[in-house]
């Protein structure tokens, strides 16, 4: 894939959250490896600041990044749209310290990018490619970030009292993130927006450009843009957090109740992993496609679902297809154990298997059915959404998962959506409402 820039400046005019200030910010057309760069033509000498991890110096409730005196806060919504959409190589004029709020999501400046009209270079896009899963923790948050060919976030958002709790996997490309989470809008809990402003912080801040949480209600000057708009944001600041790497990444982001603080302490390691890998000049060797063909099994062994899936450990979550029925419906289970790398931080002497991971077992499970029906040749099932997700009953080491799916609707072998369901000992524990593209291999490396 080739590096994108902008084929025309754009501005957009608007206040500051944190400091309530008024602010002019510019995107400018960058030469190919250039990389993103903000620039503050308020202070002496318009000094350059590199948006990268190794910058960052404040975390609370928004992301700072600072290059000797000079400081731009709140970068993540406009880092979001730039990743989000695809755009490698920009110059980011500001006149003040912070970019504006606008209505508190990414969607004002994905408008700006398409007015500037993205337009491609000669140069090929470089990514950063995991080879190996990394881990953080923080308190009762954590994110794990494993091995995968493209860019993709499993994501549970939670407060305190679990009144509000949401759950979304999605694979993240310009038109997921155009249509699926630029428009989610940033929010907060009533009861910190006090503890906020004694921090000196939110000043510009206000029912137009945030969501607020007061205990069972929701505050806001238009209804919610989505019914989980709460975790669509929260995987919002994770794409533009993780651009503090420096480049884009191909990975599965699994991120449970994350925030500005714990997606920099990933970024970090993530980043002394890129810096070790250019040390030692590896690169990811190249693997030929896989050729299979499922439309006459009855089940599948774990040897052909690693020639099915393109997951790995300690991502696969079937171990066995037990039944096709036609190519309508299908049976798998999943063995749950202690040695499970996610039960070492979900919960430590009380073992609980992560909603999100039941979803991905029945998002794997769903995407096997659906490469049945398409003949499966050399394609992927991607995971787009998933809708009227239920978590009835905690998982634990030694159950035996059961995961069934059933396809509602298929449009020309392509997209398709499913209905699953996870059960232990015959009852449901787990279940969701899923939507799947198919695309051959080869027009992914295009």
């Amino acid at each position: 894939m080739k590096q994108r820039t902008l084929a025309r400046e754009v501005s957009i005019k608007g206040s500051a959250l944190h400091t309530g200030d008024a602010v002019t910010l510019t995107m400018k057309p960058a030469p190919e490896g250039h990389g993103i760069i903000f620039k503050r033509i308020d202070l002496h000498g318009s000094p350059e600041i590199l948006p990268r991890v190794d910058l960052v110096t404040d975390l609370v409730r928004a992301t700072t990044i600072q290059s000797g005196h000079a400081k731009i806060h709140t970068v993540e919504h406009v880092l979001s749209a730039l990743h989000g959409c695809g755009v490698d190589n920009v110059m980011i004029e500001m006149d003040a310290s912070e970019p504006p709020i606008m209505d508190g999501s990414a969607r004002p400046f994905v408008n700006m990018i398409i007015e500037g009209e993205p337009v491609e270079q000669n140069a090929e896009r470089e990514y950063f490619e995991l080879d190996a899963p990394v881990s953080v923790t923080r308190g009762n948050s954590s994110i794990i970030a494993l091995p995968c060919d493209t860019l993709k976030i499993s994501c549970t958002s939670a407060d305190d009292r679990g009144i509000h709790t949401q759950h979304l996997s999605l694979t993240i490309d310009p038109e997921v993130y155009q249509s699926q989470i630029a428009a989610a809008r940033t929010f907060t809990i009533y009861e910190d927006i006090e503890e906020l402003i004694k921090l000196g912080k939110i000043r510009g801040g206000s029912l137009d450009c945030a969501v607020v949480i007061k205990g069972d209600a929701i505050i806001s000057k238009e209804p919610l843009r989505f019914k989980d708009e709460f975790v669509r944001h929260k995987i919002l600041d994770i794409i533009g957090d993780i651009l503090l790497l420096g480049k884009p990444l191909k990975a599965h982001i699994v991120a449970t109740r994350p925030g500005h603080a714990i997606n920099a302490e990933l970024t970090k390691v993530l980043f002394e992993k890129l810096q070790e890998s250019k040390k030692s000049g590896k690169k990811k060797p190249a693997t030929a496609p896989l050729v299979f063909n499922l439309a006459t099994e009855s089940s599948l062994d774990i040897r052909r679902i690693l020639e099915t899936l393109p997951h790995r450990y300690p991502f696969v979550m079937v171990d066995r297809v037990l039944e096709f029925k036609g190519n309508e419906e299908i049976t798998a289970l999943k063995n749950v154990t202690i040695n499970e790398p996610y039960f070492n931080g979900h919960f430590p002497g009380n073992p609980v298997m992560p909603g999100v991971l039941q979803l991905e077992a029945m998002a794997q499970t769903a995407g096997i059915l659906m490469l049945r029906l398409s003949g499966s040749t050399a394609k992927t099932a991607f995971f787009m959404s998933a809708d009227k997700v239920k978590f009835r009953k905690p998982v634990r080491p030694g159950d035996q998962l059961i995961i069934t799916a059933k396809l509602l609707k298929a449009r020309g072998g392509k997209l398709a959506t499913a209905t699953a369901e996870c059960s232990v000992n015959g009852q449901a524990v787990s279940s969701a409402d899923l939507m799947f593209m198919v695309l051959d291999d080869q027009a992914l490396d295009t």
